[in-house]
């Protein structure tokens, strides 16, 4: 392996509380890239030096080396940005997903946003952008809040608002935007109600996340008169049915990394940081008492 971040999902996992509860002993790590240093008889599509990325989740990214399959692989192009790499599978494939399995957008679509800042959404902006659509897209307050919305900006977001702003917002309400069809929550709570309210007829909801660690509230009026629907995604369950030689997969990553190689995607703000730090990285990526805005990346 030469990269592997440190994603929500692998500290769910050591929390024991993740969609997947491994058996012990485990080497943790969902995510990350590798290059081929020795390849057997039988390979037929790696050779030495070729990058991959593991086609199964929960594979164990936090290794300098490893003896798979070559059907378990996916190469990957070995001109990315090494950053991009390490961050491909997760978070752009579920970008990527959701602003496509749900609702059939249409170029000039709105799409709305919690968590704009996330890896992920920093990622529907990018990906939303090329494909033509606009993003309205919403944080919490905080300490340097222009900068941080600048840089969404810089990204491509279309508009970005805090929680407060949003509230107070007559976007939707005015004419200027058409209500979103396409909404993606990753924070849960009370939050979900002024999404909620933006939201057009027969639109959907899309939940991939629960920052707040709280349940889901919506007002029962909103299913009643405005018959949204709401769904929850997983990008693992999405990786089991669609396997590592699936056509769209291969079609996914084919778009995403073009989109690299163009500059059109780039990764999320990184550290990298020495396995032999692990401790250090585990305890800053696991401190709720402060804004996680810098991706921790390992490097071998």
């Amino acid at each position: 392996m030469l990269q592997a971040p440190i994603n929500p999902a692998d500290i769910n996992t050591i929390q024991g509380v993740y969609g997947v509860k491994p058996n012990l002993p485990f080497t943790l790590g969902n995510e990350g890239f590798g290059i081929i240093e020795k390849a057997g008889s039988e390979v037929k599509n790696l050779k030495v030096g070729d990058w991959v990325i593991p086609g199964t989740n929960a594979w164990g990214t936090w290794r300098s080396y490893a003896l798979e399959e070559e059907k378990n692989l996916i190469k990957i192009p070995n001109d990315l940005d090494p950053a991009m790499a390490a961050t491909l599978a997760v978070n752009p494939c579920t970008a990527f997903r959701m602003l496509q399995d749900f609702e059939t957008l249409s170029k000039g679509d709105t799409v709305l946003q919690n968590a704009a800042n996330s890896a992920v959404g920093q990622n529907v902006i990018q990906i939303a952008r090329h494909l033509g659509f606009r993003t309205v897209n919403i944080l919490r307050n905080r300490e340097g809040i222009e900068k941080l919305k600048q840089d969404l900006q810089d990204l491509g977001a279309d508009y970005v608002l805090t929680e407060e702003e949003f509230r107070a917002s007559k976007l939707f309400k005015n004419g200027e935007l058409a209500q979103p069809k396409l909404v993606l929550n990753c924070v849960s709570g009370k939050a979900v109600i002024e999404l909620v309210k933006a939201m057009a007829e027969n639109g959907t909801l899309v939940t991939y996340g629960g920052m707040s660690r709280q349940p889901l509230i919506v007002p029962t009026s909103a299913f009643i008169f405005k018959n949204i629907r709401l769904v929850g995604y997983w990008m693992t369950r999405w990786n089991w049915q669609h396997g590592s030689n699936s056509t769209e997969r291969k079609d996914m990553l084919a778009m995403l990394c073009n989109m690299a190689k163009q500059g059109s995607l780039v990764a999320p703000k990184h550290e990298f940081v020495p396995l032999d730090s692990f401790q250090e990285a585990l305890a800053r990526s696991c401190d709720t008492t402060r804004f996680h805005e810098t991706k921790l990346i390992f490097k071998f």
